[in-house]
Parts: structure tokens; C-alpha cells; sequence
């Protein structure tokens, strides 16, 4: 199997890979969304209609261990600890993640708003990434001062970020998503408010 076999078998779920990790003999490959196209994928699913909860940790763990056994391979989840997969070390071992000035991981080509819905390891020649960080040339590091209450100037406040994303005065970040992310240039636009309103609601 290879990775263009993974990606025929990934395009049909609104999902794509995001970066590859050595691994021993074997290679990470940490799976994400598509977006915009993913949102629709997983709001028509069995799991976002059904009312139970977890609906979007549930369909990526029917989704990818379906793929994993396809290609005879194992999948991981960032969900379902402890212990929890690194999730955060593999992404900056693929050359294709580093930490933004907020810390949190920017993508190469999916930003700030970059996420993980689980990963694959299985026997394949890794594609690691050699790209620049893209923060290192970023005009003004939007990202760092986009937040109304300050929530990253020193670290991340999480009480400062989810008093103000549940307030009347949070609105915007409630239902269009972590401003913050927003102002990253890098995949700026490619997540529908829909899907950012669905993750702000798990936050809180």
C-alpha cells in the first residue's frame, strides 16, 4: 500500500494527512481534516445525528480503524487515555508542524486552525517535511494579539478563554471560532463557522 492508496481511501471521509513520523521500522502518518469538505462528510454521519456524545471521536474511530485495517495497519487517536497517544512530539517530528508565538501547533498549510483526527503507524517510507516555519516570516504575528482578554500573553489562560468565549461579549468566538486562529494567515478561511462553532461548544 501506498500513500496515494491512503489518500484514495481518506478523500471519500473529508480527511487527509498531515505529516509523517519515524516510528522504528515503521511510519506515524497523523490525519486530519479536509477542510471545508470535511464538515459536511461528518455532519451527515450516524454519529453527529445520533444525540449521544463524543460524536466526532466516534466517527473517527469508526472512520480510521476501518482505513487501518484496509491497509493492514494500526490506528491511533489522540482520545481514549490515559495514557494518550504524543500526538503533539510526532507533529513536530514531520517537519510540518511547529509551536506558533501562542503556542499552540501551526500547520504548513492548515495554520493554527489544524487538527488531528487520529493517525495511522504502518510500513511505509516516511515524507517528511522541509518547509520553513512559516511563523518566522509572518508580518506582525497577528495570532499573538488577536485575543480580546489577552489569553495568551502569558501562556494560555483557559479560565481567561472560556469566561469570555461563553459571555455575550464572546459571541464571535463562539460562533466563528478562536479569533486567535482566525488571524493566522496560513489556511486563513478554510473552516466553515459551522464546524468552528461545534468545537468552541465541546471547549466550553
Amino acid at each position: 500500500m501506498s500513500f496515494t492508496d491512503l489518500a484514495v481511501l481518506l478523500a471519500p471521509h473529508g480527511l487527509r494527512t498531515l505529516g509523517d513520523c519515524p516510528d522504528g521500522d515503521c511510519t506515524i502518518t497523523l490525519i486530519g481534516p479536509a477542510e471545508p469538505a470535511f464538515w459536511g462528510v461528518f455532519r451527515d454521519s450516524p454519529e453527529y445525528n445520533d444525540g449521544t456524545p463524543n460524536p466526532m471521536d466516534r466517527w473517527s474511530a469508526r472512520v480510521l480503524s476501518a482505513v487501518a485495517h484496509d491497509l493492514e495497519a494500526e490506528a491511533l487517536f489522540p482520545f481514549g487515555g490515559p495514557p494518550y497517544s504524543p500526538f503533539f512530539t510526532w507533529a513536530k517530528k514531520s517537519g510540518r508542524f511547529w509551536a506558533s508565538p501562542i503556542g499552540f501547533l501551526v500547520h504548513e498549510e492548515a495554520g493554527l486552525f489544524v487538527s488531528f483526527r487520529g493517525a495511522i503507524r504502518w510500513h511505509t517510507t516516511p515524507q517528511l517535511g522541509d518547509a520553513p516555519q512559516p511563523c518566522l516570516t509572518c508580518a506582525g504575528q497577528p495570532c499573538a494579539t488577536a485575543c480580546p482578554v489577552g489569553a495568551f500573553n502569558d501562556g494560555y489562560d483557559v479560565a481567561a478563554c472560556k469566561a469570555h468565549v461563553g459571555s455575550e461579549a464572546g459571541t464571535d468566538c463562539r460562533t466563528g471560532g478562536c479569533l486567535a486562529r482566525r488571524a493566522c494567515p496560513v489556511g486563513q478561511g478554510s473552516r466553515l463557522p459551522a464546524q468552528a462553532a461545534f468545537h468552541m461548544e465541546a471547549f466550553l
